[in-house]
Formats: C-alpha cells, sequence, structure tokens
C-alpha cells in the first residue's frame, strides 16, 4: 500500500540487539521495520516507523495486533514500540501478519 516495509526474523537476538538494528536502520530506511527474535524460550518484538509514515501505522499498534500471535503483548510510541510473548514457533506467524495491517 506505498509504505516500503522490512520485517525478519534475526533468531537468537535479545530486545536490545533488535533495537540497535531498527535504530541502524532508522537512518537508512524510510517506512516500517518490524524485527524478531527468540530467545531462552522468549519471544522479542521490534517495530519503527518513520516519521514519514507514523499518520498512516504506528509501531505501538503493530506491536499490540502482533504480540499476542506470540502468547504476549507490548506497546509503545507511534515511531517505536516493543513487545514479546512465550511461543517462539508463533514468531514467523507473528511477522507475516505486519504485511496486512500495511493495507
Amino acid at each position: 500500500n506505498g509504505i516500503p516495509l522490512i520485517t525478519h526474523n534475526l533468531g537468537d537476538a535479545d530486545g536490545d540487539f533488535l533495537q540497535a538494528i531498527a535504530d541502524a536502520l532508522k537512518g537508512r530506511f524510510k517506512g516500517v521495520v518490524v524485527l524478531g527474535g527468540g530467545n531462552r524460550n522468549a519471544v522479542v518484538l521490534v517495530a519503527t516507523v518513520s516519521p514519514d509514515f507514523t499518520a498512516r501505522i504506528q509501531a505501538g499498534q503493530i506491536i499490540q495486533v502482533i504480540a499476542p500471535v506470540v502468547g504476549g503483548r507490548g506497546g509503545g510510541r507511534p515511531d517505536n514500540a516493543r513487545g514479546g510473548g512465550k511461543d517462539v514457533a508463533k514468531l514467523d506467524e507473528a511477522l507475516g501478519k505486519v504485511k496486512s495491517l500495511l493495507g
């Protein structure tokens, strides 16, 4: 729907690593970035939305929709949000849902 998207499962990664990757992409990519990782039987999710697109889609809303897929919850600001859950097996399903949210 005209909104650039990067979404990826980074495997065994913690929240700080995912946030660092998302922050690094912010300066180079205008759009939506949603990253996930499974670490110690827990799922971590990070979403960022560049300012150009926060009027259309917000990071906090993305996390609120996809975190329940992995048995968790989360939230945040329009431009940055984090969440998590316990069902590592459903991480790819949760990340796959992001595209439908864009429209």
